[in-house]
């Protein structure tokens, strides 16, 4: 039963992560597209706390329920696979903390543009560009590390 229980809370924290992470991205992009800094700054504002409450929970979820479903499952942290997963974690992370960043100046900009009655600044635009292009590398990893807890393929060293 404990067993059962690691690996529910640790498919459920990965669904998070990536179900989450392409939520944020769908949304922040129709945001962006209508071009409006009222409608950006409303979901920014949604994003922003989504992104704090359900993908930071999963983040710390994610390594304690991994270990512990190694450990009980009798896997080495040092198995290629396991080990590949850990380096596409901390590839994530390095793409999601300056995305999470990102996201609350972006929000801010916008909010301010909103206040002000004035058109999004540059500054705004750069850091859309910015979080596109982080997003990709960081969902491409969470994708390959699903790959690599369904698979679990033999990775020698």
């Amino acid at each position: 039963m404990y067993f059962f229980f690691l690996k529910f809370l640790h498919i459920i924290g990965a669904s998070v992560l990536l179900g989450t992470g392409a939520g944020i991205a769908f949304f922040m992009l129709l945001a962006h597209r209508t071009g409006h800094a009222v409608t950006i700054a409303a979901t920014a504002r949604i994003v922003v706390i989504a992104d704090f409450l359900f993908t930071a929970s999963a983040v710390v979820l994610q390594p304690v329920t991994g270990i512990l479903l190694a450990r009980e499952a009798g896997y080495s942290l040092w198995d290629g696979w396991i080990v590949l997963s850990i380096i596409l974690y901390i590839v994530t992370g390095l793409f999601w903390l300056p995305v999470v960043w990102m996201q609350m100046e972006m929000r801010r900009l916008a909010e301010q543009a909103a206040a002000d009655g004035s058109p999004l600044p540059a500054r705004y635009h750069t850091l859309f560009r910015w979080w596109f292009a982080f997003g990709f590398p960081a969902f491409a990893a969470v994708v390959a590390i699903f790959w690599l807890m369904i698979s679990r393929p033999e990775i020698g060293w």
